[in-house]
């Protein structure tokens, strides 16, 4: 019942905005976001957002999965990752994030040279359940059009990008994360970039809203606020991938 007088309410503000009066932003404005990009890139503009606007309340849902906006009454969702077709309205954020392969100078040092996918198989590996874990998809080799599937048995399977770094680090074995979870690894040393010229396409970011609900003063005021946030914030990540 609360979640429906929520959207009642909503709907009369949006009907104000398009009958060309004006509304303040007010109520509770719900987001989610994968449990990294979430807490360390929109976390800190949903901080800003909430000085700028004392009326809205932020509901912060950080979710490994993709949540389903309408039944789950979620009003935006920072998506990683090509969008299936559907009726949501999608801003562009930014690009250039990719999966990239990963292991510590120790491990490396101790363990047979990985010069092609396929030297994964004689590898301890650490794979986090936000990717595939079973298999790791490899675009074709120079010339081919098939891309290669390299069947992975892994040593430690774990739902969460900060223990597969962290267990990486610690010289477990080597894991597949994207470029901005391992940048600052990489650039310290603690990690090293594998298979450099086999990388899959870069991944777009979007931000997601239910068709309609845009108009909806306290989501506009945080598309207004953060789409350009967002977008600055994910070219410097882009910038650091293109240095690693």
């Amino acid at each position: 019942a609360a979640a429906c007088r929520r959207v009642l309410v909503d709907l009369q503000e949006a009907e104000a905005v398009a009958a060309g009066g004006h509304a303040t932003p007010r109520g509770v404005l719900t987001i989610t976001a994968p449990p990294i990009s979430g807490e360390e890139i929109l976390r800190p503009i949903v901080d800003a957002y909430l000085e700028a606007f004392p009326a809205v309340s932020v509901d912060l849902v950080f979710l490994v999965r993709s949540a389903n906006l309408i039944e789950e009454g979620i009003d935006i969702a920072l998506r990683i990752g090509d969008l299936p077709d559907s009726s949501m309205t999608a801003i562009r954020i930014g690009g250039d994030v990719k999966p990239v392969i990963v292991g510590s100078p120790r491990y490396l040092a101790l363990h047979p040279r990985i010069d092609e996918p396929g030297d994964l198989t004689k590898h301890s590996v650490i794979a986090c359940t936000d990717f595939k874990r079973d298999v790791w998809v490899f675009p074709p080799p120079r010339g081919g059009s098939i891309p290669r599937t390299i069947p992975i048995k892994p040593r430690l399977i774990v739902n969460s990008v900060r223990a597969a770094l962290g267990a990486a680090v610690n010289g477990l074995g080597v894991t597949r994360l994207l470029t901005y979870h391992v940048a600052e690894n990489v650039l310290d040393g603690s990690l090293r970039l594998l298979l450099r010229g086999d990388e899959p396409p870069a991944r777009p970011v979007h931000l997601v809203v239910p068709q309609g609900r845009s108009s909806v003063p306290k989501v506009r005021s945080f598309l207004d606020f953060a789409v350009p946030r967002l977008r600055a914030e994910f070219a410097r990540l882009s910038a650091e991938a293109v240095a690693l």
